[in-house]
């Protein structure tokens, strides 16, 4: 178990020690980061192995950026942003890709978000998705600011508030409409 874990060290402080190389420090960062990278990733609905890709490519562009980070205390927008581009990339050459499977689609919640409310995880995916991705992050990663979480969805900062409602109005109206509980 890292001995930073859990210690409440600032953002900007976990960055300093892991551009001087602090093991510990990474796996901190990563430990508490990684769902919103996550978060990201899961919203562009990847094939599990580019999805894996995708989280592995964004710590690594990490890796090779750490040094030149102006705002380090902006690091979970940073990798919002980063896992962002490198789905879009993904799916960019995927479209150029003739699959010879067919994709397989779940019917299970991932095993991540599994908490019983199958009808909650059916409505989500019948969201739009930069709905899916906005809502994605403010549960994952409820620290991004408004500005964060904006530009990591590459959307206006006056419109997150009333995208947001939207979202919400929309994922109430689906519960509904399938039976469940829209609170």
């Amino acid at each position: 178990m890292s001995a930073l874990r859990h210690t409440g060290m600032p953002i900007s402080q976990l960055v300093t020690r892991a551009r001087a190389g602090d093991g510990d420090a990474w796996r901190e960062l990563v430990d508490r980061h990684n769902a919103v990278v996550w978060a990201v990733v899961r919203a562009h609905r990847l094939r599990e192995a580019d999805a894996d890709d995708v989280v592995q490519n964004t710590w690594i562009a990490l890796a090779q950026h750490i040094a030149g980070l102006r705002r380090p205390d902006r690091l979970p927008a940073w990798l919002a942003t980063t896992a962002r581009r490198e789905c879009l990339r993904v799916l960019r050459g995927s479209r150029r890709e003739v699959l010879a499977d067919t994709v397989e689609i779940t019917e299970d919640p991932p095993e991540f978000h599994a908490c019983g409310e199958p009808l909650l995880w059916e409505a989500l995916r019948q969201l739009p998705q930069r709905c899916r991705e906005l809502l994605s992050l403010f549960v994952h990663a409820p620290d991004l600011t408004y500005v964060q979480v904006a530009r990591a969805l590459g959307i206006k900062v006056d419109s997150i508030r009333r995208t947001r409602g939207r979202c919400l109005d929309q994922l109430r109206h689906k519960l509904a409409v399938m039976g469940g509980d829209p609170r």
